[in-house]
């Protein structure tokens, strides 16, 4: 998924809240809280992006569905499984 985001760009300090006994936990394990938000940040995007694609081609993806039922998928009269 090759231009989800621009990992070059450079970084910018954000304010956010969160649950004050997660952020000391977090901080007793020396958990560093910029890359792991950077992570599940980058997980959700993924996430967000693949659904859109699906609904995106959700009519495609039900004729090619509706095609192979009607007519099976190619090469099926040689597979051997």
């Amino acid at each position: 998924m090759a231009g989800l985001y621009n990992s070059a760009a450079p970084k910018k300090a954000a304010n956010l809240s969160i649950n004050s006994d997660l952020l000391r936990i977090a901080r007793e394990l020396n958990i560093n809280l910029s890359a792991t938000l950077e992570r599940a940040l980058k997980e959700e995007l993924s996430k967000r992006e693949a659904a859109q694609w699906v609904e995106e081609n959700r009519a495609a993806i039900k004729s090619y569905n509706d095609f192979v039922e009607q007519h099976g998928c190619f090469g099926d009269e040689f597979r051997e499984f």
